[in-house]
């Protein structure tokens, strides 16, 4: 892809090596860089074997792609609010990057029948739409009412379900396989980083006293505390580690669909030794500058 070549070649030693060797030309690396790979990802979504799927994805494989698109989209997101200076924004959007580009890997490794859990637990609250609209609800008497009931009935058509369909997905909770995220996690990652990565970012969403500390709170010396309506800067951290778990599904999806192209692969492989250089020097540079 031309696209894929005109993001690799501006990389050259000389760029390299002109950006890694202070936190101010580091970031800015990063913010180019971060948003170079959203775009490979872009890329590697629109790659098809024509042979295994010639005219669009079955049911088993449309939920994997569809989980790879959305963490593409919420990683330019991210970018966007990198270069806005935006730490708290970040904080948020990487939660479901995380859980899109984990839970992807995990079905990739699963069979048709997790797959299908999977699509089947997501009709949790679609069901409940379908139990109100029995019981009287008048809101199903509204356009907009009359128009989500339509969206569920189709859907649930689509896969050949009814109501009935779903007795397993009660009884475990609707969870997946009737699993915790963890549980999923450390299948396929290293369990000790749960806690530093998607533990943390869990409370960006749950209205977590710790989250408007960091983010929305200025401690005085009596420990009392006055707002703080600012947004806290991010730097590299943010997406170093997060990438690591985005790049891991792009390339077991190019094994899955069958895409033996070398060149993809060593393209995904690059960005991890391009991540992993940022890692290193940052990791340095910040004890000298902020010593």
């Amino acid at each position: 892809m031309d696209e894929l070549e005109n993001i690799i070649e501006k990389y050259t030693d000389d760029y390299i090596q002109e950006h890694i060797y202070s936190l101010d030309k580091l970031n800015i690396f990063a913010a180019v860089f971060y948003k170079d790979v959203a775009e490979i990802y872009d890329c590697i979504t629109r790659v098809r074997n024509v042979e295994l799927n010639p005219s669009g994805y079955s049911l088993d494989d449309a939920p994997i792609i569809g989980l790879l698109i959305k963490v593409w989209k919420l990683l330019k997101e991210i970018v966007a609010y990198y270069e806005k200076d935006n730490a708290e924004i970040i904080s948020i959007l990487e939660r479901p990057l995380v859980e899109s580009a984990i839970t992807a890997s995990y079905l990739i490794k699963s069979d048709s029948k997790v797959i299908e859990d999977y699509r089947k637990i997501s009709y949790k609250g679609r069901l409940r739409i379908l139990r109100e609209l029995k019981s009287g609800d008048v809101f199903f008497e509204t356009k907009a009412g009359k128009r989500l009931l339509k969206s569920v009935e189709e859907k649930l058509e689509l896969e050949n379900f009814d109501e009935n369909s779903f007795k397993e997905q009660k009884k475990n909770g609707w969870k997946l396989q009737g699993k915790n995220f963890f549980e999923i996690f450390k299948q396929v990652e290293d369990e000790k980083l749960y806690t530093s990565t998607f533990g943390m970012m869990s409370e960006s969403i749950h209205a977590s006293w710790n989250d408007s500390l960091d983010w929305c709170l200025y401690r005085n010396d009596d420990n009392t505390f006055d707002p703080f309506p600012f947004y806290h800067p991010p730097d590299i951290r943010f997406l170093t580690t997060t990438l690591i778990f985005c790049n891991r599904p792009y390339k077991l999806w190019l094994n899955h669909i069958g895409i033996t192209d070398k060149y993809l692969m060593d393209i995904l492989q690059w960005v991890e030794n391009i991540n992993s250089i940022l890692y290193v020097h940052f990791d340095k540079l910040y004890g000298n500058d902020h010593g």
